[in-house]
């Protein structure tokens, strides 16, 4: 057995990820399942020799010394991968999420038509968020392919690691991989700004310097896509807020109120036939009202403002939960398991 072996299986079984762990065979994870493979079960010995077998010298030295490692791996003719190579009661074991070649556009993610008016503002913050593995990256990938498509615009990239390549067509796209070609994130959105972007991405909003930047940036007439694991609108912008300290606050809600264009929340559900997934989102759009919430500090009544606001293209969860049913796309026990008012829920 070695890991292009595997790496081939994972692609033809369309998995998301690829595990390598311990006293179990290789597990890939299909449509959110783990199905264990039909190869022998794994020694210490070989889940290190496996996952050695792709590492150059380097990133073993960077590995034993720091006892983590992320990279993205990428052989000739497959699809890419975002490699996690961790210890785990003194094992080497490692998570291979699988990242398609092909960016996939925004119809066929199945996010609604607001997204491709968002990707189009010249200005301000759009927050993609939502927890691991519910396809972040894949909408920014999307959002950027069409400005690529449709713009002229210099697009700088801050990713952890690369994940999709982009190729310029109308724009330029510079794709930035935190620790080979800059030291953080928010290093590189410092720098970013004096290499006269239209587009910032950053590929994860992780600390208040990154958040900081972030929102000067998207204040300074850039359009920043950034990607937070937060579950909803209302606890995107607590969790920004609350980053800062108290004294800084109020400057921070009302630097947000002026630059937030949108937040779409993200789940990615198994699909009712039992093959493959679907998307739901949420979408709270920054219009006057959703700002003034802001300002105001009365972030508890924005999914209201949500639940009214359809002509502006927002949606709440639960009424995306309710499509995708009505749709046949998703079971009702499923859509019951992710509303946030199950009650309410039932009666829609």
């Amino acid at each position: 057995m070695d890991l292009k072996e595997l790496l081939s299986l994972c692609i033809k079984e369309q998995a998301s990820d690829l595990h390598i762990t311990e006293n179990e065979p290789p597990i890939l994870r299909i449509d959110g399942k783990l199905i264990r493979t039909n190869y022998p079960v794994l020694s210490r010995e070989d889940t290190k020799k496996l996952i050695y077998s792709i590492l150059t010298g380097t990133q073993k030295e960077i590995f034993e010394r720091d006892k983590e490692l992320d990279f993205s791996l990428s052989l000739a003719g497959m699809d890419r991968f975002r490699v996690n190579i961790h210890l785990q009661k003194g094992s080497v074991e490692a998570a291979l999420r699988r990242v398609p070649l092909r960016i996939p556009s925004i119809e066929e993610l199945g996010l609604p038509p607001i997204v491709k008016e968002l990707a189009r503002k010249p200005n301000g913050l759009v927050l993609v968020t939502g927890p691991t593995g519910v396809g972040k990256t894949t909408t920014l990938a999307a959002m950027i392919d069409l400005i690529n498509t449709e713009r002229e615009c210099l697009i700088v990239c801050i990713e952890d690691p690369i994940e999709f390549i982009h190729h310029n067509k109308k724009s330029v796209i510079k794709q930035r991989e935190v620790y080979s070609d800059t030291h953080s994130f928010a290093e590189a959105l410092k720098r970013a700004l004096r290499q006269d972007p239209n587009v910032i991405v950053v590929g994860e909003m992780r600390d208040l310097e990154t958040i900081s930047t972030a929102l000067t940036a998207a204040e300074t007439g850039h359009l920043v896509l950034a990607t937070l694991h937060t579950p909803d609108a209302p606890q995107t912008i607590e969790r920004i807020i609350d980053v800062f300290p108290p004294y800084q606050q109020q400057q921070v809600k009302l630097q947000l109120a002026d630059c937030l264009q949108a937040v779409i929340s993200q789940l990615l559900l198994p699909h009712a036939s039992g093959k493959g997934r679907v998307l739901a989102c949420e979408v709270m759009v920054g219009t006057s009202g959703i700002r003034n919430l802001i300002r105001e500090a009365e972030i508890e009544q924005i999914p209201t403002l949500i639940q009214t606001g359809a002509q502006y293209g927002m949606k709440t969860m639960d009424k995306s939960l309710k499509e995708l049913y009505e749709q046949g796309r998703i079971s009702l026990d499923t859509a019951l398991s992710k509303a946030k008012h199950p009650e309410e829920f039932e009666r829609l």
